[in-house]
């Protein structure tokens, strides 16, 4: 479970689906990376913010969770937070823990590297994004960085990355994604970013999506997360 991004299925993909709609706000962060992460939330574990008045009696509880409990609050992240004021304390209900138990087992995960973020994946062709061009570049390798961390910093530049060369077929070592609602406007922005970051000199193709594959998060447990409220756990 490397990468926690909050989904698997309720059968799977009903609850991908359900789960992975788009949040109010998303707030990108550039970066360049060597792995294709798409720019992401970063959300925050506040407790103060999580809790309430139906929480304030509780005795709070930051004891290890079970072996069991851990199990189920890993499915229940791969599926995705439950869309509520109070996520965590949701989940604590599910597995019979406390929201603290919750929260201190998540950043023990973060901080281990077992969950390395968690993101929104957004649904852009249903907001209308449906000219998705992957631009691939060809820079040399003591220009990669400069170059990716320009394109990182592009407004119309949703992931960039770096890949390995496949040569003699495939010369292009750096990627990046541009969603817009038709291609004259992605051409158009493309041409803006070529322009005004002096990228004339290096060779790159434009490559449309024509097929949308399952977007989900990395599955690392058993199937058959249901995210409903446990039933029959045995702690």
């Amino acid at each position: 479970m490397s990468q926690l991004s909050s989904q698997t299925q309720r059968t799977q993909e009903d609850q991908c689906a359900e789960n992975t709609a788009l949040g109010n706000r998303v707030v990108l962060e550039s970066k360049v990376l060597k792995n294709p992460t798409i720019k992401s939330t970063d959300f925050e574990h506040n407790t103060a913010e999580n809790s309430s008045s139906e929480n304030s009696a509780e005795v709070i509880s930051t004891e290890a969770l079970s072996a069991i409990q851990l199990q189920k609050l890993r499915e229940i992240l791969e599926c995705g937070l439950p869309h509520v004021a109070q996520p965590y304390l949701t989940i604590a209900k599910q597995i019979l823990a406390t929201e603290a138990q919750v929260l201190a087992q998540i950043s023990a995960w973060q901080t281990d590297g077992l969950i390395k973020r968690f993101g929104l994946v957004v649904k852009h062709r249903q907001l209308g994004y449906k000219a998705n061009a992957m631009v691939v570049w060809d820079i040399p390798a003591d220009k990669v960085d400069e170059v990716g961390e320009l394109l990182s910093l592009c407004d119309a530049v949703t992931l960039c990355y770096q890949r390995p060369r496949q040569l003699p077929e495939w010369s292009y070592n750096l990627f990046s994604m541009i969603h817009g609602q038709d291609r004259d406007t992605v051409l158009q922005q493309l041409a803006e970013i070529v322009e005004q970051n002096g990228l004339t000199g290096f060779k790159r193709d434009v490559l449309f999506s024509y097929k949308l594959f399952k977007q989900c998060g990395g599955q690392y447990v058993q199937p058959g997360c249901t995210n409903e409220l446990a039933k029959g756990i045995a702690l």
